[in-house]
């Protein structure tokens, strides 16, 4: 991570110490040579668990980044692909970004995932890496706001996975990690707010059908499982039941059921 490509450590701290889109802004240039890149075994094997789904149509990633997760995107999308995020040097370097020839259409929108600007446009939205930067009370308006933007039948999908137990390390690191960023909240103006351990999953789940979603949890097999056998890793998927057609189907007749 502090190697030639990645960011030093004054960088991170200067990031640290700004606003989330300040921050991101700044460390855009350097954004995928950092462990806060979702890992591409991540995105194919989400790719992979939503193709028996598909086709798609239209696919939007949900704080896109630097455009990592518009790959596993193009592969399930016909027609075309958008990515939305705030930070405008993220998507600069998404859009420099090279694309394989002959996929969907690729669009970039900077907008905020809590307020976003569409209705009824997606039948498939994605999001990775990205609960840790919302609080809990701000999750009913961004699940209302998605499930606003799919197609009645649409899905919402992202991965989850399990925590690290308390005898291992991680946990250790992941704790530490959101204390540090409390207290540097507490201290400091304007918040940055990115914790690890702030969302669990049993309220991501509720949230959801609150909203109005209809959720599955299959396993991410690519993961493996823990030792008491639950698996690592974890798909969220959640489908806008929506109203049917006049033809009776609910999946506008572009996701298959």
């Amino acid at each position: 991570m502090f190697g030639p490509e990645g960011p030093t450590l004054r960088e991170l701290a200067v990031q640290a110490l700004s606003s989330v889109e300040r921050g991101y802004d700044l460390l855009a240039p350097k954004f995928d040579h950092t462990p806060f890149r979702t890992p591409d075994p991540v995105l194919d094997a989400v790719a992979e668990a939503l193709a028996p789904l598909g086709p798609f149509t239209d696919g939007l990633d949900l704080c896109c980044g630097t455009g990592a997760g518009v790959r596993p995107l193009a592969r399930l999308c016909r027609r075309s692909v958008t990515g939305v995020d705030f930070s405008a040097g993220m998507l600069d370097v998404a859009r420099h970004r090279a694309r394989p020839a002959g996929g969907p259409r690729v669009a970039w929108v900077r907008g905020d995932a809590r307020a976003l600007p569409f209705t009824a446009a997606f039948d498939l939205v994605v999001s990775f890496g990205a609960f840790g930067h919302f609080l809990p009370g701000e999750l009913p308006g961004l699940f209302t706001g998605v499930r606003a933007a799919l197609r009645p039948g649409g899905r919402f999908a992202f991965p989850v996975f399990a925590p690290p137990r308390p005898a291992r390390p991680g946990f250790w690191l992941l704790s530490g990690f959101d204390a540090v960023m409390r207290v540097r909240n507490a201290l400091w103006r304007p918040p940055f707010v990115m914790y690890y351990r702030a969302l669990r999953l049993g309220a991501l789940l509720g949230e959801l059908e609150r909203a109005g979603f209809s959720v599955e949890l299959p396993a991410l097999p690519a993961f493996g499982r823990r030792a008491d056998g639950g698996p690592r890793g974890r798909l969220v998927v959640a489908r806008n039941a929506g109203a049917p057609d006049a033809g009776g189907h609910t999946a506008a007749g572009s996701v298959n059921s």
